[in-house]
């Protein structure tokens, strides 16, 4: 199979992250198998989804890793004009899922497998593929915990994310995590009967806007673009029925902090006024979704 062939394969796999992922780590499993490597498939803790790591050559000296994940961001954008998990030409471009980010790489890769497989190497080639990266990198702690009982310590790692074919050193630290704010329902004509939640987290989420602008002010690392920390909320939820007072809302942030800078202290400041609203009757709680330094 050739580049383009593997891509529409691997596209065709609709392994969106917080999934299971077992269609796409079994088909790879097998193209790698059938071309004479070694392959260990890593079943996370969620019980339903795997990371995937694959040898070639000899296992005990020491290699190179070529790293990537499988799963995918949501494609539920208004401006798919055609289905996302069906590869789709133009031109020279190929459009679907995860062409970019990051199954092209995927692609690159496999279909290198046979020849790598054919040279008996000396010293080996790994590729260490992960699950649920777009999640805060939920799938590879695992993956990495495994390694020393999978291969002898790496030379080094090449993670083929897309970065216009530029060399990326390394990445910002980043930290995600889920506010709520739990009010008391009732209709919505008698407002003053209520605590409206998504009200409560419309004056919070304005708050932490504001507190994010403030990042731009440094400190800066000019390797990074933008080249200070930065916030951004990325999903709000709250409200079953616009006649009835909302009991809940959440809201889903991260951070993203350059080297010196811990994640999580950027997110005290979010946590102190989650704190406050407490005081307007309010319940919150905090959740951290991922975390990981740069």
């Amino acid at each position: 199979m050739n580049v383009e062939e593997i891509l529409a394969r691997l596209i065709a796999f609709p392994s969106v992250v917080g999934a299971p992922n077992g269609a796409i780590v079994d088909w790879v499993r097998e193209y790698c198998e059938a071309a004479g490597a070694e392959v260990t498939v890593l079943r996370g803790p969620e019980g339903d989804r795997s990371n995937l790591f694959v040898t070639i050559g000899a296992r005990r000296a020491r290699g190179y890793i070529l790293s990537g994940h499988m799963d995918v961001v949501p494609a539920g954008e208004r401006e798919w004009h055609s289905d996302p998990f069906v590869l789709r030409q133009d031109g020279a471009r190929l459009h679907g899922r995860g062409t970019s980010d990051m199954k092209g790489f995927l692609a690159c890769v496999l279909a290198a497998v046979p020849r790598l497989a054919a040279m008996n190497l000396p010293q080996p080639i790994h590729l260490a593929f992960s699950y649920d990266e777009e999640a805060g990198a939920r799938g590879v702690p695992h993956l990495i915990a495994a390694l020393p009982s999978l291969c002898e310590k790496p030379l080094g790692a090449i993670i083929g994310e897309p970065s216009r074919m530029e060399a990326v050193r390394a990445h910002k630290g980043k930290a995600a995590v889920r506010l709520e704010v739990i009010g008391r329902s009732g209709h919505s004509s008698r407002p003053e009967l209520g605590l409206n939640a998504v009200h409560a987290m419309a004056g919070l989420v304005t708050q932490i806007v504001a507190y994010g602008q403030t990042l731009a002010i440094g400190p800066f690392d000019t390797d990074f673009a933008p080249p200070y920390s930065s916030l951004q909320v990325g999903v709000i939820a709250g409200g079953q029925s616009v006649n009835i007072i909302p009991d809940c809302c959440t809201a889903d942030i991260e951070v993203r902090a350059v080297p010196g800078v811990s994640p999580r202290s950027l997110l005290e400041p979010v946590k102190t006024q989650l704190t406050a609203l407490r005081d307007s009757g309010f319940e919150v709680a905090w959740h951290e979704l991922s975390a990981y330094p740069g």
